[in-house]
């Protein structure tokens, strides 16, 4: 039986110090009970947009930042993430791009998150491996 799978996009969110913006996600918004973990912004793309609106739209949504520029392709990896739909599920293919914010920005979370910190692509890689392949995270590290 061939299997179902829906595109996840995500942003590697860098600032002017090559710093990587990470959200830490609230259980409550999921949920589900669980610990918070660190994750990066993103969503799922919508039928009729395109990866560069479903970047823009989430990371708007998510942290409050307009005007992100130089968006880059880093990796499309094959999740280990399933999600629920009705009584199945589908499997998840992230797309990871990176971009630049500008200048001056605010940061203001969503009820999705609870935190966010600015870190190292080392620091960004150690943090995701909880929920992301180590063939993604090791693609962060080498940034």
């Amino acid at each position: 039986m061939e299997d179902t799978f829906h595109l996840g996009i995500k942003a590697l969110v860098r600032n002017e110090e090559g710093k990587i913006l990470l959200l830490k996600v609230n259980p409550e918004a999921l949920k589900k009970q669980t610990d918070p973990y660190w994750d990066l912004p993103g969503g799922r793309i919508e039928r009729g947009s395109t990866i560069e609106d479903t970047l823009r739209r989430e990371i708007k949504e998510e942290t409050g930042i307009e005007n992100i520029t130089n968006i880059q392709e880093v990796a499309f990896v094959l999740s280990n993430i399933r999600i629920p739909i009705g009584d199945s599920d589908v499997g998840l293919i992230l797309g990871i791009f990176s971009c630049n914010i500008p200048d001056e920005y605010e940061i203001k979370l969503s009820f999705e998150h609870i935190e966010y910190g600015w870190f190292p692509p080392v620091e960004v890689a150690r943090l995701l491996e909880i929920k992301y392949p180590k063939s993604f995270t090791s693609k962060i590290a080498e940034l």
